[in-house]
């Protein structure tokens, strides 16, 4: 093999970090986009937030000097020599000062206006609310008084911490208890003394066990409020149905459970009555449940017969380049350091590159949205049966980008129109054939809403079963294959046919 040198020329693309960055700022969220900004401001003193008012507060502190100065022109010199500097400030530093006595002085207290008080003594407003109590210390307050010794409340304090936001013990007695001194027959006790604790059917091991406990409470109080026969409490149908047939519940094959009990199908139906007022997540009621707000980063609305995309920057920090530290640079060139001078240039060129990377990612957007509201416009004029197949490479043809480009742009990123707030991922989507103009195909999304419309105006005592819809389908010109149905079924979350069936 012989060695030698060659020269060869070549192109290729490098990824600087300046274009990472700028990547990366693309396919961001709002939130993460407010975060990285807010992070580049505490990094980079070159950098400066400028919120909008404070832009309108210098256009009006501008006015009013100029209005102040063609005032005293036009006054008379006689009245500048009546008042004398003394008399001019008194009334200006006594309203000072009793404005400053007034916001100093905080009467929330009560009590005699000598007695003042900080405004950071008081506890801030998130102190201030209230806290919904969580299913841990709704057992712990419980446990507190439940008369255990102070050995197996530490044993309690240990179940308590391993339960699951659903209220179940998913680890093993033994895993719960290794690296401690209890033993698991004194774990077991505990565990049937927390068991017996509110809500009912805490600290269950699985769903039967769970069912079981609320059973077992249900048998000790009356039953007339369910409807249920005497016969179906603990002991009876209701408990071998939990024990044995659950799958055979779920699937509301009640022929079949009555067989293997020897009991009538109308016995089995009165059991499930008393099953379905149970609790399968006793921790539910304790889940934190709280809403966030998403704020659209488009607007899409109509103007004058047209339809306009609008940028929403509103909450985010309005960038730009210090004065006073460009000021610092510009002196730094005559009598400053040279690594003073390296080091601002340094970050004047990463705060010019954050500018325009931003500038950059907010053209982008406005333009793939544009795409999008052209390819889909008959969607924003009549609702989502007018919802059209659309793929990445047709906008990114559209617009001259990438598809890469495309797909970063549309993550995690809404707008808000007429038919709602949307996410941009929701306009892409894939077609289906009709079988009147095959070459205009319908939307996946389109077909989910029929599907979501027949199920909703079904018989619920005999519900269609996916061969049905398909055929349905297809006399509205829709061409769909059964396993096709299943699947939009599922993703819909609507229940087979079988467990969709109710018996009257």
């Amino acid at each position: 093999m012989k060695l030698r040198l060659d020269l060869r020329l070549s192109q290729k693309l490098i990824m600087t970090p300046q274009l990472q960055q700028a990547i990366k700022l693309l396919q961001l969220s709002r939130l993460e986009l407010q975060q990285s900004l807010t992070q580049h401001l505490m990094e980079n003193p070159m950098l400066e937030d400028l919120p909008a008012e404070a832009e309108d507060a210098e256009a009006s502190t501008v006015e009013e000097k100029a209005e102040d100065a063609a005032a005293s022109a036009d006054s008379e010199p006689s009245n500048a020599e009546e008042s004398t500097a003394e008399e001019r400030d008194t009334p200006d530093e006594a309203s000072a000062a009793g404005w400053e006595e007034y916001f100093g002085n905080d009467r929330r207290i009560g009590g005699s206006e000598s007695q003042t008080s900080s405004q950071d003594e008081f506890p801030s407003y998130e102190q201030t609310m209230a806290k919904a109590t969580s299913l841990e210390d709704h057992l712990l307050w419980q446990l507190s008084f439940s008369g255990l010794s102070d050995r197996d409340k530490g044993i309690g304090r240990l179940i308590i911490g391993n339960l699951d936001d659903d209220g179940y013990l998913r680890i093993s007695l033994a895993e719960m208890i290794n690296g401690t001194d209890f033993t698991e027959v004194e774990a077991e006790s505990v565990l049937k003394d927390v068991q017996s604790f509110d809500p009912t059917g805490v600290a269950a091991r699985d769903l039967v066990e769970c069912l079981l406990l609320q059973i077992g409470h249900l048998g000790k109080s009356p039953m007339g409020s369910l409807g249920a026969r005497p016969g179906a409490l603990k002991g009876s149908i209701v408990e071998a149905i939990v024990q044995h047939h659950l799958k055979d519940l779920e699937k509301k094959q009640y022929a079949r459970i009555a067989k293997a009990l020897d009991v009538t199908v109308e016995e089995v139906f009165q059991a499930t009555k008393v099953i379905e007022v149970l609790e399968p997540k006793p921790g539910r009621p304790f889940t934190n449940t709280q809403n966030y707000v998403i704020v659209p980063d488009v607007f899409v609305v109509k103007n004058e017969g047209e339809w306009v995309v609008l940028l929403n920057d509103d909450g985010l920090p309005r960038m730009r380049i210090s004065p006073y530290y460009k000021k610092q640079l510009s002196s730094a060139d005559e009598n400053g350091s040279a690594e003073t001078k390296a080091y601002l240039d340094e970050k004047l060129r990463a705060a010019q590159w954050v500018i325009r990377s931003i500038e950059q990612r907010n053209k982008t957007i406005v333009k793939v949205v544009s795409s999008i509201v052209k390819f889909q416009e008959q969607f924003f004029e009549k609702g989502v049966e007018h919802l059209k197949p659309l793929v990445l490479k047709q906008v990114a043809e559209d617009i001259g980008m990438h598809e890469s480009t495309i797909s970063r742009v549309t993550a995690n990123k809404y707008m808000y129109c007429p038919q709602g707030l949307l996410d941009l991922k929701f306009f892409f989507n894939a077609g289906l054939q009709r079988v009147d103009q095959p070459s205009d195909m319908m939307s996946s999304v389109t077909v989910r809403e029929m599907i979501r419309k027949m199920v909703a105006e079904e018989d619920p005592g005999r519900p269609l079963k996916d061969e049905e819809i398909a055929a349905r389908l297809l006399t509205q010109q829709v061409v769909i294959a059964r396993r096709t149905v299943a699947k939009y079924r599922a993703e819909e979350h609507i229940p087979s046919a079988t467990q969709r069936k109710r018996f009257f």
